[in-house]
């Protein structure tokens, strides 16, 4: 399986308008197979120019919820702490070129649609005592404002949040959007084994909600978080591929039937890959209390299916009926673009959702009209 570097290539290739071409002439991915392209409706993007999206011939502004950044400059701060293995600020994600916001990256938006990427960093700093999380949340606050700062018209940024200290996650969400003009809040799913459903993470999620800030959620570390390391193993990737999206359940089931989210109803929170499974299974999780009521403690105001309407989830479910479902469940004023950028699980994001059978006006929502509303986006081009 190609490694990161090798996909790093792959990514400064395409962005320089290069492409992997197989002996048969169709351009490959990874593994060999052809690569999606766009519809066959959609026009060819010359190297250098910005395709522009339109919806029954009205130009969309089209917005990625779901990308990551890094800070480089936070390895000397973490050098000699237990963080300098950890993530080394978080290079495990892609290598340095594919982490930053750069020329390259802009290229690649072009091609593929996207007008504003909204990028989060991946938190790997839980385990970090008090001292060394307000360092570093800091200076990665503070770099990653300048980066955006410097293509404003095409960055937005989430905060960094130390969520193992409840009270510092609230002021640093504060400080993120207030001092530093970022946009919501990244979090993990969960944070050393407990979940965010806790109450002692009340303080957080009352912050957020006074805030409005939209709180986004992706996995770390999924396969530990949620038990199936064993099992996992062998091929496929299934550490990420059922992981991710598992430890994604796990953390909606826990807010809707703790009640988290009858406590704070007005929070704004997006979950990453689609929502997980929830969306597909949502109906059982309204049947289990009716089953087995002596294991529910906790009386919600409506049925655990009607949460949905109050979540945030991407579009990352990779087929037109998988997200024609998730508009169903979900509501189409609920979707945003994912990507995951820079991994290479998607070059085609504004075509699934063009492809998607859903009206023109649920097309405009998904393809930025939602996003714009919720990071304070500009909805003209």
């Amino acid at each position: 399986m190609p490694n990161r570097r090798d996909f790093l290539r792959g990514v400064a290739g395409a962005a320089g308008g290069a492409l992997l071409l197989g002996k048969d002439g169709l351009v490959k991915n990874v593994y060999g197979l052809p690569q999606p392209q766009a519809d066959a409706g959609a026009a060819a993007v010359a190297p250098g120019k910005r395709r522009e999206i339109k919806v029954g011939g009205r130009r969309v502004k089209t917005v990625d919820a779901h990308c990551h950044v890094n800070v480089p400059e936070v390895r000397d701060l973490l050098k000699g702490t237990p963080l300098e293995r950890a993530g080394g600020g978080g290079a495990a994600a892609g290598g340095p070129e594919g982490m930053l916001l750069g020329p390259n990256r802009i290229a690649l938006m072009d091609q593929e649609g996207i007008d504003v990427e909204a990028v989060s960093i991946n938190a790997f700093w839980y385990g970090a005592d008090r001292d060394l999380a307000e360092k570093l949340i800091d200076l990665q606050n503070q770099k990653l404002a300048a980066m955006c700062a410097q293509n404003p018209d095409r960055f937005v940024g989430f905060t960094s949040v130390a969520l193992q200290f409840p009270d510092l996650a609230a002021q640093q969400m504060e400080d993120g959007i207030k001092k530093y003009g970022l946009r919501g809040a990244a979090i993990g799913g969960s944070v050393n084994g407990e979940e965010l459903s806790d109450p002692k993470y009340d303080p957080f999620w009352a912050k957020a909600e006074e805030l409005q800030g939209l709180v986004f959620m992706h996995p770390q570390d999924s396969a530990r978080a949620t038990g199936i390391t064993d099992r996992a193993k062998g091929n496929g990737v299934l550490a990420n591929v059922i992981g991710n999206p598992l430890e994604t359940t796990f953390f909606l089931s826990h807010l809707i039937m703790e009640g988290t989210l009858d406590k704070f109803p007005n929070l704004k929170l997006m979950a990453a890959h689609g929502g997980g499974y929830l969306p597909s299974y949502v109906d059982r999780l309204d049947h289990g209390c009716l089953t087995f009521p002596q294991q529910c403690k906790v009386t919600l105001k409506k049925k655990p299916s009607e949460y949905m309407h109050m979540l945030y989830v991407d579009s990352l479910v990779f087929s037109p009926e998988a997200l024609r479902h998730l508009v169903a469940v979900c509501g189409a004023s609920q979707i945003g673009i994912g990507t995951d950028y820079p991994f290479p699980w998607t070059t085609t994001p504004c075509d699934h959702i063009l492809e998607t059978p859903v009206s023109n006006a649920d097309k405009i929502a998904m393809l930025g009209g939602n996003m714009c509303k919720l990071l304070n986006i500009p909805v003209t081009t």
